[in-house]
Protein backbone atom coordinates (compact mmCIF):
# COMPACT_ATOMS: atom_id res chain seq x y z
CA UNK A 1 0.00 0.00 0.00
CA UNK A 2 1.29 3.41 -0.96
CA UNK A 3 0.95 6.47 1.22
CA UNK A 4 0.56 10.00 -0.17
CA UNK A 5 0.33 13.44 1.37
CA UNK A 6 -2.52 15.87 0.62
CA UNK A 7 -1.21 19.27 -0.48
CA UNK A 8 -2.67 22.69 0.41
CA UNK A 9 -5.06 22.74 -2.56
CA UNK A 10 -6.30 19.19 -1.88
CA UNK A 11 -3.98 17.69 -4.48
CA UNK A 12 -2.23 14.34 -4.15
CA UNK A 13 0.64 12.85 -6.12
CA UNK A 14 0.07 9.35 -7.50
CA UNK A 15 3.32 7.42 -6.98
CA UNK A 16 5.34 6.76 -10.15
CA UNK A 17 5.08 2.97 -9.82
CA UNK A 18 1.27 3.17 -9.87
CA UNK A 19 1.23 5.73 -12.73
CA UNK A 20 3.41 3.41 -14.80
CA UNK A 21 1.35 0.29 -13.99
CA UNK A 22 -1.88 1.97 -15.11
CA UNK A 23 -0.38 4.15 -17.87
CA UNK A 24 -1.51 7.37 -16.18
CA UNK A 25 0.15 10.30 -17.93
CA UNK A 26 -0.08 14.09 -17.40
CA UNK A 27 -3.40 15.34 -18.72
CA UNK A 28 -5.16 11.96 -18.38
CA UNK A 29 -8.49 11.95 -16.62
CA UNK A 30 -9.18 9.68 -13.65
CA UNK A 31 -12.42 8.86 -11.88
CA UNK A 32 -13.00 9.15 -8.12
CA UNK A 33 -15.81 7.56 -6.22
CA UNK A 34 -16.45 6.53 -2.67
CA UNK A 35 -17.96 3.39 -1.20
CA UNK A 36 -18.42 3.34 2.54
CA UNK A 37 -15.29 4.91 3.96
CA UNK A 38 -13.15 4.01 0.94
CA UNK A 39 -12.14 6.36 -1.88
CA UNK A 40 -11.38 4.72 -5.21
CA UNK A 41 -9.15 6.27 -7.89
CA UNK A 42 -9.87 4.71 -11.27
CA UNK A 43 -8.03 5.44 -14.52
CA UNK A 44 -10.46 6.79 -17.13
CA UNK A 45 -11.89 4.12 -19.38
CA UNK A 46 -13.80 4.64 -22.61
CA UNK A 47 -16.27 2.05 -21.28
CA UNK A 48 -16.72 3.00 -17.61
CA UNK A 49 -19.14 0.16 -16.87
CA UNK A 50 -16.58 -2.45 -17.94
CA UNK A 51 -13.78 -0.50 -16.29
CA UNK A 52 -15.57 -0.44 -12.92
CA UNK A 53 -16.42 -4.15 -12.85
CA UNK A 54 -14.81 -5.92 -9.94
CA UNK A 55 -13.53 -2.77 -8.24
CA UNK A 56 -15.89 -2.92 -5.25
CA UNK A 57 -15.08 -5.24 -2.38
CA UNK A 58 -17.32 -8.26 -1.87
CA UNK A 59 -18.09 -7.14 1.70
CA UNK A 60 -20.33 -5.57 2.76
CA UNK A 61 -22.72 -7.32 0.41
CA UNK A 62 -25.29 -4.78 -0.65
CA UNK A 63 -27.54 -7.46 -2.14
CA UNK A 64 -27.61 -9.37 1.17
CA UNK A 65 -28.38 -6.13 3.01
CA UNK A 66 -31.20 -5.32 0.57
CA UNK A 67 -32.70 -8.81 0.92
CA UNK A 68 -32.57 -8.53 4.73
CA UNK A 69 -34.30 -5.12 4.56
CA UNK A 70 -37.03 -6.54 2.35
CA UNK A 71 -37.54 -9.46 4.75
CA UNK A 72 -37.83 -7.06 7.72
CA UNK A 73 -40.38 -4.96 5.77
CA UNK A 74 -42.52 -8.03 5.09
CA UNK A 75 -42.44 -8.99 8.78
CA UNK A 76 -43.49 -5.50 9.96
Amino acid sequence: MESVKVLNKGQIVIPASIRKRYAIKPGNRIQLFEYGRLIYIIPHDDDPVNGAQGCLPSQPSLSEELLADRKRERND
